[in-house]
This record gives structure tokens, C-alpha cells and sequence, in this order.
């Protein structure tokens, strides 16, 4: 056998085959896919704007008069006067004092620690960042550290023993299988004994998090000046596609001059920045989203206690149930399923071995109704699996 059909062979007896579905309809709470209709608890479109229509409507406007393509990196003559608007919203909506878009999350955080930080320098990570933000350091040239789960005398104990010539203190904001957030204030004072920076990747509080939706760190009272490297993203809360950048403006210069993922890659499409220009106007007005979402997940939290079950830590949109292993976690997930309810089995390497979980997630859009459809299959067809373990 090849080496390639032993190592799929060896995923599907470990229950880590990963399968695609095919969806038939728009982003939402009520989902058309695999040739079913279904509850959906899966999606990053918190506010629940992917498919609402004046954000469709800005985006369809400016598809007719614009065309669909960019047709060109921004540095050719890819970079509409669209692009730049949303570039200087998302500063002001921020407190930064420049953004600059790119594609992906991905090729934002990759073009922020490989632009930046080089050999001799030091990458401080926390061990449940996401993939990307690993993955960054592990291809760049600088080392990587890494610390224990929000644990900061940790990341402390591992500034004291590295020494750089740079140093930068990496976190996700809301953790995107754990949804617990991070201590920016912890960080940030750590940064200033160590003469190190900070740079937090908020692609799940961003438009959930804080007044207006402004994310992590202006919740926790940090400015420009405390985390110069802010990245977030524009396909959850925002409904959209793409993310950001934003900082001091030397900062964002030298991505523009420097940074690989931004040079070499063609524009987003102008309609899809006219499309988040207008789902971040609904973010920053219409707070009743966040409100809604919150009371959304107390209702959650309080039904599992109810049942005997423990809440995970986080208060986000994203709610872990924890289950262990593998195999338990698919058969909760298809067990979920014969209630017309979707829920993803998450299980290693997207989390550690022996954290396999059903990745719960909540949208303004929601009805108290639909929680309680979830929490009522919880308790007939999950319950009795962690019962029988």
C-alpha cells in the first residue's frame, strides 16, 4: 500500500477522516446541505450578517458598477478606492492609526511575524494559538517559544530563559476551539518588563467582543501603543471574506513594502470590501446582536448545568463540549444529526489528543427557540453517551 492510502487508511480507524458537505443555500441558522435541511450551530457568522441584505446589496451594487475581479495586486492596479475605505474604517473603528487588508487571516499573520522578525529575534506563543500563527513562526526565521494555555508566570518563566534581539508576545484574542479569552493586560505588562512587543490575532472577537464589537483589546483597555499588532478577520463576525492588519503606521508601511503575502497576491474584490463596509456599519450600530448572542450562550451554559453537564470556561459565541475522545465526539455529532442538528465533531491535531469536542457555536440570528431544540438533543442522544463511557 502506499504510503499516502496507509496514512488516509490510518485516519479513518482513528476517526480523524475529515469529509466535506455540500451546501446548497446562503450562510444561516437554517441550513440546506448534503440534501437536507438543518439547525446549524457551526458557523463563524456570529451577528448573523453573511447573509443579510443590505450587505448584499452594497456588494451587488458595487459588483455592477466595478466589475467582480480586482484583476491585479494593490501595488499594480489592483487597489480600488474601495479597498482603501474600508482600510480606513476599520482603523477608526479599531483606535488604530492605519489598516491594510489582505486575502486571509492566514497571509495576515504569516506576512506580520515573517515581515518583521528574523533571525536572532524570539516568536512567545501560547500553546492553543491557532494554526496560522504556528505556523508563521515555524516558517520564518526567527525562534519559537512557546507557553502554557494562558498561563503567565509560564510565559513569563520563558522570556527570563530566552534572550533576543526582538521579542513579541503572540496570542489569539478569543481562542477558536476553547472560546476563552486572552489576558491582554497580563501580556501587555509583561511586554513592558521585557522590552518585547505584542501582537494579538482577534478573528473571533472581532464584532462580538467589547463596545461596538471592537474587539479584545479595547475591552481590556489596550491601546495602539500596548499591542501595535492587531489582525482580524472579515469572514465570522462580519459576515464577509478577507482580514486585516492594523497599527502604527511604520508598521503597516513596512507590510506594505516588505510583506510577501501582500505584494504577491491578487487584491480582494472591490465588492466584497464594499460588502464589509456595510456589515461593519450594522456591527458598530445594532448592539442587540452582541446581546442577543450573550443571552444566547447564558441560556446554553445554564442547560447544561442543568443537566449535570460542565460548562466550558468560555463566555463567547464558541462553546466547547468537551468529550475525549474521537469516536465519542463523531458519534455525538451524528447522534445531533438524527435531530436535524449541526454540530461539528472536532478532534486532533485541531486539538490536543484526548480533547476531542463538539464544537458548539452561536449566531445572533438564533432563536431562544433553536437553543432549546439543542439542548433537548443534547440530553436525549448525547447525555447518554457520556453516560456509557
Amino acid at each position: 500500500m502506499h504510503p499516502l492510502q496507509q496514512a488516509l487508511a490510518q485516519a479513518r480507524a482513528d476517526h480523524q477522516y475529515r469529509q466535506r458537505h455540500i451546501r446548497d443555500s446562503a450562510q444561516g441558522v437554517l441550513l440546506q446541505q448534503d440534501g437536507r435541511e438543518w439547525l446549524s450551530f457551526n458557523s463563524n457568522d456570529y451577528l448573523g450578517l453573511a447573509n443579510h441584505p443590505t450587505v448584499i446589496s452594497a456588494a451587488t451594487q458595487a459588483m455592477t458598477q466595478g466589475g467582480v475581479g480586482s484583476g491585479a495586486a494593490h501595488l499594480i492596479s489592483g487597489h480600488h478606492r474601495l479597498h482603501h475605505e474600508l482600510e480606513e474604517a476599520l482603523a477608526d473603528f479599531t483606535q488604530r492609526s492605519r489598516a491594510l487588508l489582505f486575502s486571509t487571516g492566514y497571509m495576515a499573520n504569516f506576512a506580520v511575524i515573517s515581515s518583521l522578525y528574523h533571525k536572532g529575534d524570539a516568536i512567545f506563543e501560547d500553546r492553543l494559538n491557532h494554526a496560522s500563527l504556528i505556523d508563521a513562526a515555524r516558517l520564518g526565521e526567527a525562534a519559537l517559544v512557546r507557553y502554557q494555555h494562558l498561563d503567565m508566570p509560564s510565559l513569563g518563566r520563558q522570556l527570563d530563559t530566552h534572550a533576543a534581539a526582538q521579542r513579541v508576545l503572540v496570542s489569539d484574542g478569543i481562542f477558536s476551539m476553547d472560546g476563552d479569552e486572552c489576558d491582554v493586560t497580563g501580556m501587555c505588562q509583561l511586554a513592558k518588563r521585557f522590552d518585547a512587543d505584542v501582537m494579538i490575532d482577534d478573528a473571533h472577537g472581532i464584532g462580538v467582543v467589547g463596545e461596538h464589537g471592537q474587539g479584545t483589546v479595547l475591552s481590556q483597555g489596550g491601546s495602539e501603543q500596548d499591542v501595535p499588532l492587531l489582525v482580524g478577520t472579515l469572514g465570522k463576525a462580519l459576515g464577509t471574506f478577507g482580514a486585516f492588519v492594523a497599527g502604527p503606521d511604520d508598521v503597516i508601511e513596512t507590510l506594505i513594502q516588505t510583506a510577501r503575502p501582500y505584494i504577491y497576491t491578487t487584491a480582494l474584490p472591490p465588492a466584497i470590501a464594499a460588502a464589509t463596509l456595510a456589515s461593519l456599519r450594522l456591527a458598530r450600530e445594532e448592539d442587540w446582536r452582541r446581546e442577543q448572542l450573550q443571552s444566547h450562550v447564558q441560556t446554553f451554559r445554564r442547560g447544561l448545568e442543568e443537566m449535570g453537564l460542565v460548562a466550558a470556561t468560555s463566555t463567547s459565541p464558541i462553546q466547547p463540549l468537551l468529550l475525549g475522545d474521537s469516536e465519542t465526539a463523531l458519534r455525538a455529532s451524528q447522534a445531533l444529526q438524527q435531530h436535524d442538528i449541526l454540530v461539528s465533531a472536532i478532534r486532533p491535531p485541531t486539538v490536543p489528543t484526548g480533547q476531542a469536542r463538539l464544537r458548539i457555536t452561536f449566531s445572533a440570528e438564533h432563536s431562544e427557540a433553536h437553543i432549546r431544540s439543542l439542548l433537548d438533543a443534547i440530553e436525549q442522544s448525547v447525555l447518554p453517551l457520556l453516560r456509557d463511557q
